[in-house]
């Protein structure tokens, strides 16, 4: 093996930085590190160290403070690490310091997580959507990269006297962008034929955090095989199935998981893909009940939900992997109050269903409770059927 191939097959290794703030506690701020650590491990690095410091704000040159950013600096060049990622989006200057002083590639959460798409789109209409999230987080960062993004343009009118770099480099990307706008229009438009096209047969969303299990559960009831794995984002384009429970038949939809801190850039240019979820029926939010912030996960969700016009849909929580599910015995003697690392499963059951009527517990991978949920999701899709077709008396 040459000296290239084994650069090109190298690993890429990473340290992961974040700020605890008065709004993110260090317990939190761990938990997004984690994450983030995990996106990177998706993206293809190892992370070797997690940086953390409090601070009231992130610093306006360096992010963090600059003892804390010396040592980073240290621990890079002592280690040759290849990158540093940190857990909020950068700004253009902020990007531009760090790249300078730390010599290495630099990223911030967003541009990791669209890293992570553009490796995981598979059709045009997934490819165009990250391409467009792409250039638009790319568009205010141009300065100081001389990127030479493509041949300059020729023709008399298209280049002005004395032009920059950096200003022709800017022009091609808002080219791109309005050509990509346009070629999802076309797409949209496309899709929404599609949607029609499906008739007025009741449909079913799978929406959830990221790596939950919803494509597990797809195929599950579907009985289809859709790539699923323990991976962040291993779907990015929804999949819609026809499914049938007893004698009757709806379509399920697999969508894209959320996130903590989605990129907006990425939520407007999946609109389209977001459409199966906001003209759904039912929505079925799966949740990893093992997750030990679950309760977290869910609130993002249903934010995110309810920043793209789905937040009032008729939905019941599939709390899943609940063969992963540990808590912390308490002994009897001890007398402290409970903590929700101490809540048995029962505990947890007896609290949800008290809250939220429409919840059930499985596990897809190890197939429990599935026909609870089987039940469960036909009494819902029934009473829309009823009043979709109040004279298929023959169904009910």
């Amino acid at each position: 093996m040459t000296m290239i191939e084994k650069e090109k097959n190298k690993q890429e290794t990473a340290v992961v930085v974040g700020i605890i703030t008065q709004e993110q506690s260090s317990e939190q701020v761990q938990e997004y590190l984690n994450e983030l650590e995990f996106l990177a491990l998706t993206a293809g690095a190892i992370v070797k160290k997690q940086f953390s410091q409090k601070r009231n704000f992130p610093d306006s040159k360096t992010f963090v403070g600059s003892g804390k950013f010396l040592e980073i600096k240290e621990y890079i060049k002592k280690n040759e690490i290849d990158a540093v990622i940190f857990d909020d989006e950068l700004s253009p200057s902020q990007l531009r310091n760090i790249e300078t002083e730390l010599k290495c590639k630099v990223l911030d959460r967003t541009n990791l997580i669209l890293d992570i798409f553009a490796s995981r789109a598979r059709t045009s209409h997934a490819k165009t959507q990250v391409e467009l999230a792409q250039y638009e987080y790319l568009l205010p960062r141009l300065r100081g990269m001389w990127t030479h993004l493509e041949r300059q343009r020729g023709g008399i009118g298209m280049r002005g006297p004395g032009e920059k770099e950096i200003e022709t480099d800017r022009r091609i990307v808002r080219d791109k962008i309005a050509l990509l706008k346009k070629k999802l229009e076309q797409i949209d438009k496309q899709k929404h034929v599609q949607r029609k096209n499906r008739g007025k047969l009741v449909r079913v969303a799978l929406v959830g955090y990221t790596n939950v299990g919803k494509s597990t559960l797809m195929n599950l009831i579907s009985k289809s095989s859709i790539f699923a794995e323990n991976k962040l984002f291993a779907t990015l384009d929804t999949t819609v199935r026809k499914v049938v429970i007893g004698n009757l038949p709806f379509l399920c939809a697999d969508t894209v998981g959320f996130i903590r801190k989605l990129p907006h850039n990425l939520v407007e240019s999946f609109k389209s893909t977001l459409d199966e979820v906001r003209e759904s029926d039912l929505l079925l939010h799966v949740v990893d009940v093992s997750h030990p912030n679950f309760e977290e996960q869910i609130d993002v969700v249903n934010n995110t939900l309810a920043e793209i016009g789905a937040g009032n849909k008729k939905m019941f929580n599939v709390f899943n992997k609940i063969d992963s599910y540990t808590y912390i015995k308490k002994d009897e003697d001890d007398l402290s109050p409970e903590t929700k690392e101490n809540y048995s499963l029962d505990v947890l059951k007896n609290m949800w269903f008290a809250n939220e009527n429409d919840s059930v517990f499985i596990s897809a991978k190890k197939k429990l409770n599935i026909n609870e949920l089987k039940e469960k999701i036909y009494a819902e899709v029934i009473k829309i059927h009823k009043i979709r077709y109040p004279y298929n008396d023959f169904l009910y």
